[in-house]
Parts: C-alpha cells; structure tokens; sequence
C-alpha cells in the first residue's frame, strides 16, 4: 500500500485532563492526523477530554483507543460520541474492544466472561448504529432501546454519516476478524508484523472488506531522528497499515518524565516520508 495513505496519530498516554488537552492542542499544530485517549473505570472521563479538545482544534480526528463497550452502556457511547462528533464538525472516531483483564486495572463487578462480553459487543455495535441512523428501537438479548419520540434522535445524529468504529481482533481467529467486517478498522490484537499485516489485509480484502478499512500499528519512535522514526514506520506502512500510533505505555503515565517525553515527541512531528 502507498505510504501516502498513512495517516499518522498520538494515543495520549496519561496526566492531567489539562495536561492532556495542551498536548491534543500540540498534536494539532504539529500536523498530526489524530488525538486518541484511553478509557478507564475512573480517571479523566475520556469523552469529556475529547470534548474540550473538540473545540479547541481544527484538524486532528478524536476518538478512543480505547472503550471497552462490553462494560458501558452503547446508548451513553453513541451519545458521547455523537456530541464529540457534533463539536468537532465530524472528526470523531470510535475505537472498542472486549475490555482487558490485568491486575493493573480496576475491578468493577462488570461481564468477564470472554464470550458474554462478544456477544455484548456485537450488540452494542448493532445498536449504537441504529441510534446514529435516527432510529427509535432496538431490541437484543443483552440490550434494549426503545423510546416513543424522535427529537432526540434527530439532535443526537453525528456530523458524520457514518462514524468510523475501530475493533481489536486477532488474526487468524475467525469470529473476532468477522466482525472487523461490520466495522471500519482494525485495531490488531496480535503482533504486529509486516508478513501479519499483509496476510490480515489479504484475508479482509478475500472477504470483501472495502479497500479503505483502515488498519492500525503503534509503537515508539524517535523525536530527534527523522530518518529513524520514518524507517521503523515505513515497512508496516508498506505491508498495508493505514495509521501509526505513537505511543508511550510505559507506567507511570503521568510521571514528569513521561509527560515530557511525550510532548516533546508530538512537537516533533509524526514520522512520515522524508522524500
């Protein structure tokens, strides 16, 4: 795939929603294509982060990366995200999985079961589509909406026609790569290679995936090093990944160091082609 269909974004890894709105301005200014934010039990609520970043920026697109919506109600998110998507005149993109388990993360009673929280998410994709579309009604086995007017619909609708939803799979199981067929990316559950890309994208296109699903890489590159942030991107742009996130995972994440480091590397830049 030609490297000029690469877009490139920042996950922001942590602080302050302050801290985190003046880095999503930065991000902005520094020709970035994308702000993403992280969504957890408790913390800055990442939607109203994207809210206020919504109204101070002009370019970057905004979404999560990302929302575990087994664990939350699809009618809040497809609200949140329509409002985002409102305030920021149609740049806001949905990224979702089934929730990660880890010691590190909060316990909150919620679904752990692996395949309840599947077909929670199917559902929840379902619906908050629905919703989007204007409609009133939606009925499941884990979910149902149902209301007897429709000028909420009509003030809730996205800017966008369709909001992009972004969904972690792993490849090559098949279930969870089907439903990246009903969605608008990929969020790679596995390791991200240029030989796995490559055959992920094959596989999609064999299933009739439309050419421009998009499919995601992140990682680590340098802010002082144009030509080496470039060359650690370049072979997973050319396998077929659409965007590279630039991330900064390692905890904590709101250190003075790790803020430092990732706002120095949004000035910098994202790493594109040189040429």
């Amino acid at each position: 795939m030609a490297e000029q269909t690469m877009r490139y974004g920042v996950i922001l890894p942590g602080g302050t929603a302050t801290q985190q709105l003046e880095q999503a301005v930065l991000a902005d200014r520094s020709g970035w294509d994308g702000v993403f934010v992280w969504e957890a039990a408790y913390g800055v609520d990442a939607w109203s982060l994207l809210a206020a970043i919504a109204v101070q920026t002009s370019q970057v697109r905004l979404g999560t990366i990302l929302t575990p919506l087994p664990w939350r109600r699809p009618w809040k998110v497809a609200s949140q995200v329509a409002t985002v998507d409102q305030l920021s005149g149609g740049r806001a993109i949905l990224g979702i999985g089934v929730g990660a388990i880890t010691t590190d993360l909060p316990q909150t009673g919620e679904e752990l079961d692996l395949h309840t929280r599947a077909d929670m998410m199917d559902e929840g994709i379902d619906l908050m589509r629905a919703l989007w579309a204007g409609e009133a009604r939606a009925e499941g086995v884990h979910y149902q909406y149902a209301v007897d007017r429709n000028d909420l619909a009509e003030v809730g609708r996205p800017v966008q026609e369709r909001v992009p939803i972004w969904v972690v799979a792993k490849w090559p199981r098949p279930r969870s790569m089907r439903r990246v067929l009903k969605c608008d990316g990929l969020i790679p559950g596995h390791e991200q290679t240029p030989a796995n890309i490559r055959d992920t994208r094959a596989w999609l296109a064999e299933q009739g995936a439309p050419a421009g699903l998009d499919i995601l890489a992140e990682g680590e590159t340098p802010a002082d090093d144009a030509a080496a942030a470039w060359e650690a991107v370049r072979p997973l742009a050319e396998a077929g990944c659409t965007w590279w996130m630039e991330t900064r995972w390692e905890m904590p994440h709101n250190s003075d160091d790790r803020m430092a480091q990732i706002t120095e590397r949004i000035a910098a830049g994202p790493p594109r082609s040189p040429a």
